[in-house]
């Protein structure tokens, strides 16, 4: 059964307050993008590794993987308008049956038992994503104001969001909709229903200036 990455990596780092897109800011002196695609070629290096990025955006990828001597193999798809629509040039390049697991290109931290349970249990359960806990208290937005609501009800979700190839093909043939914020939410579309498993704290989406230290620091 193959197993496919699928990184996307579409930010233009606007809040990160950068000209430089925040999946080529340096990590002790490496890309972040760079140190994404090495967790999951760490896990597992015969998987499929596809990389999402803007048009305009990979002549510059190139180079720095030339510059730091990158040489994980890995194929290229043209970023879409969305997320949704990046993901789906993406699937057009996945090949064979197996599970795709899509990852956000801005999140070096996966751990590798999270990558492993994910890809695990997407075998069986078809559709699967990372969650944590929901760890500061929760107020919900009313027409007279807000009231706190039990954060036991609610979680955290993270990437790798797991899923049958095939299945995942199949969403992706639907219409865009706004409600599509991430691929879970594609899925459920469908009535498929999506599998939670436990994800790990550290595995932040870098995308301010705090986040980058936080990731400096965990690095």
């Amino acid at each position: 059964m193959c197993r496919t990455a699928l990184i996307v990596a579409g930010g233009k780092g606007l809040r990160m307050g950068s000209e430089l897109p925040k999946q080529f800011l340096p990590i002790g002196g490496k890309p972040v993008l760079m140190r994404t695609l090495e967790a999951f070629h760490r896990f597992d290096e015969k998987m499929q590794i596809i990389l999402v990025l803007p048009r305009e955006q990979q002549d510059f990828w190139r180079e720095l993987c030339e510059e730091h001597g990158f040489d994980i193999k890995h194929l290229i798809a043209d970023g879409g308008e969305t997320r949704f629509h990046s993901v789906k040039n993406g699937l057009a390049l996945v090949n064979g049956i197996g599970v795709v697991g899509i990852h956000d290109g801005v999140r070096p931290f996966v751990s590798q038992e999270v990558i492993a349970r994910c890809f695990r249990e997407a075998v069986v359960r078809k559709a699967v994503i990372p969650v944590i806990d929901v760890v500061e208290t929760v107020r919900h937005l009313t027409e007279s104001g807000s009231e706190t609501v039990s954060r036991n009800d609610y979680k955290l979700v993270q990437t790798p969001q797991v899923f049958d190839a095939d299945l995942l093909k199949r969403a992706y043939e639907q219409e865009f909709t706004p409600f599509f914020t991430d691929d879970a939410s594609v899925v459920e579309a469908m009535g498929v229903p999506v599998y939670l498993v436990e994800g790990n704290r550290e595995n932040i989406k870098i995308t301010t200036p705090f986040d980058l230290k936080v990731a400096s620091a965990l690095l």
